[in-house]
């Protein structure tokens, strides 16, 4: 008697996909390879989702509506709006383990850049993360972090900027780790808007 295939989660499968996508660029990706990491056969993910289009797109969306989620975690696991801000740096420096993994994750949003049914998750995530990313500024200024007279909304999509840029910079000099790089010049964008604390005179 043959043994019962094994059953897993959309999550689980989703973790799989993951796992596959950052070893393997787009054109390399097939079901096969997300089945094996999964621990599933082709046809079991043919049955639940479709395709591989399909099963990226079921990942895209669940990614793009758990922004909220991962801010929350960065705010469970700092005290400080200011920790957290820096916090969330080092969760984008996991693109770029490498040049190569970040030029792999390139790749896959040069899909979701040109295809509109992957562009429209693309954004959701994109907005929702400046919005949180604007709540953490704002967090930090009411925590006498930063100085009231910040714009936290243009503060959030600078921040945005920069992180990004960072990223991409840090690929081409490759001096130490993105996670490093990338906070050197968060912490420069944030310098002048840190609250001075006052020293007292003796």
């Amino acid at each position: 008697m043959s043994p019962r295939p094994r059953k897993a989660s959309d999550d689980e499968v989703f973790e799989a996909t993951q796992r596959a996508m950052s070893r393997l660029g787009p054109a390399e990706l097939t079901l096969a390879e997300i089945a094996r990491e999964a621990g599933l056969t082709a046809g079991a993910l043919v049955q639940r989702f479709g395709s591989k289009r399909e099963l990226l797109l079921a990942l895209s969306n669940r990614y793009s509506g758990g922004t909220r989620e991962m801010f929350e975690q960065l705010r469970g696991a700092h005290r400080s709006p200011l920790a957290a801000l820096r916090a969330y740096a080092g969760c984008v420096a996991g693109l770029a383990s490498s040049p190569a993994a970040l030029a792999r994750n390139l790749s896959y949003l040069q899909v979701d850049l040109t295809d509109p049914d992957f562009r429209k998750h693309l954004v959701k995530h994109a907005r929702a993360s400046r919005a949180e990313l604007q709540t953490i500024i704002q967090d930090a200024i009411a925590a006498g972090e930063l100085v009231k007279t910040i714009d936290a909304r243009q503060l959030a999509r600078t921040v945005e900027a920069v992180v990004g840029g960072s990223m991409m910079a840090w690929a081409y000099y490759e001096e130490g780790k993105a996670a490093h790089w990338m906070r050197h010049d968060l912490d420069a964008v944030l310098e002048p808007y840190l609250k001075k604390r006052k020293t007292k005179s003796v």
